[in-house]
């Protein structure tokens, strides 16, 4: 099948390159020159494992292209797909929807031929009908439906996701919708992965419930080692001991600074707005957006009460600075609390991060960015492990603590034994741990 996909972002890159793996031809449309001309050179602007390859494949083999000329991109198109940025806007929290009702009416104004239109974007509830009344309003006399699909990619871990996914979700109030999708996934549906048909309206609240009920496991566990600490029970065997439970399942039951990224917050602030119009108030999401706000200021009080009580006139190294390993993605990111925070208490803080450094550099402008792990340890008063890259799990500590003037060693991910760490010199601090 022809497909576009308007936004080369990370769910329009991932998902476009996915599809003409699938067979498909796809072409992605970005009104940003200067992405489509990277992408055309064969350069990746996001960091996701194994992308890079993925689209070198699929652009040989002709079936992927990129263009800023929406008109030629959707001529032809038996579905064009709508994955433009969905962020919280400023002031109440809504997601803002700007460039979905941009995309809608410049799609309807350049169909040339029936099509579906999907909303690939995560939005509120509804929104495929306000797309729909755009496209009859732009456009009455053209076949366009309107459909939703929303996407559940863990950044790191998207091509994997994508091609092995749990489900495929599809929000549909039309025959035509429904066959153009149930082809277009098709190649997933003989793997014998569900594909779940439903209503518009249900499918976008399926995306912002899933993201919501897994901010709210994060939170939960992370209040879980706070009691830990104060019981003298251990976090990490409390988790295994509940996620044994097929009931719970283990996944998102690991504590650490709070959560981040592009989904999460943006998500459940989107979610609770919602429900604030609809007049139903979501009181479990709203106290763990709250837990995971405070979170990432508890964990740099935790640093500070490592360092004796003050961080004034100390250095600070910080390994990890993306809200999670295998991405570049700051957005969200504990560090952009914690950071800032030991910096006004008076700290001097040293970091690296193997991906995330050129995006890190304007939203931390005073940090000393060093050039490796070991290099960021030299003369440090306190080590901080604040994301868990792989090159972080295995540190020679004899030459870290060689390496560093203070013996404090901060472990946010709780990566390392505490009898590993003490017997390297140091004074340990883990979360939920005795």
């Amino acid at each position: 099948m022809r497909l576009t996909m308007i936004g080369t972002g990370y769910v329009g890159l991932v998902s476009g390159a996915c599809f003409s793996e699938f067979g498909h031809q796809v072409v992605c449309v970005d009104v940003n020159a200067d992405v489509v001309a990277r992408l055309e050179r064969g350069e990746i602007p996001i960091f996701e494992p194994g992308l890079a390859d993925l689209v070198a494949r699929n652009v040989k083999a002709g079936r992927l292209s990129f263009t800023t000329d929406l008109a030629a991109g959707v001529a032809g198109a038996e579905a064009v797909f709508i994955a433009v940025g969905t962020p919280t806007r400023r002031g109440d929290g809504h997601a803002d929807l700007s460039y979905v009702y941009a995309a809608a009416r410049q799609v309807a104004e350049a169909v040339t031929g029936p099509c579906v239109l999907i909303n690939k974007s995560t939005v509120p509830v509804g929104t495929a009908r306000e797309v729909e009344e755009i496209v009859r309003k732009v456009a009455p006399d053209k076949a366009i439906e309107v459909a939703s699909n929303p996407e559940f990619l863990r950044e790191g871990a998207a091509i994997e996701d994508f091609m092995h996914p749990d489900r495929v979700v599809c929000g549909v109030d039309g025959e035509r919708a429904r066959a153009v999708l149930a082809a277009i996934y098709r190649p997933l549906s003989l793997r014998q992965v569900p594909i779940f048909f439903t209503g518009r309206e249900t499918a976008e609240l399926i995306k912002y419930a899933a993201n919501a009920f897994l901010a709210v496991k994060i939170s939960y566990i992370n209040e879980m080692a706070d009691l830990c600490e104060a019981v003298g029970a251990d976090v990490q065997d409390v988790a295994t001991g509940i996620g044994m439970d097929k009931r719970i399942g283990s996944k998102f039951l690991h504590p650490g600074p709070g959560y981040g990224g592009s989904c999460f917050p943006k998500d459940t602030l989107a979610v609770l707005r919602t429900a604030e119009d609809a007049g139903v108030p979501l009181r479990i999401i709203d106290a763990a957006v709250r837990v995971n706000d405070e979170r990432k200021r508890a964990m740099a009080r935790r640093v500070v009460a490592a360092c004796g009580g003050s961080v004034k006139d100390r250095v600070i190294a910080v390994l990890g600075l993306t809200f999670k390993p295998n991405t570049d993605d700051m957005r969200d990111s504990p560090s952009l609390v914690i950071v800032p925070m030991l910096q006004a208490l008076g700290a001097t803080v040293r970091a690296y991060d193997p991906e995330g450094m050129a995006a890190a550099t304007p939203l931390l402008p005073d940090v000393a960015f060093a050039a490796g792990t070991y290099e960021t340890l030299d003369g440090a008063d306190a080590l901080v492990l604040l994301t868990e890259w792989n090159e972080f799990r295995a540190l020679d500590l004899a030459e870290v603590r060689r390496r560093m003037r203070g013996a404090a060693f901060v472990d946010l991910r709780n990566v390392y034994r505490a009898a590993d760490v003490a017997a390297a010199g140091f004074a340990y601090t883990s979360i939920g741990r005795p």
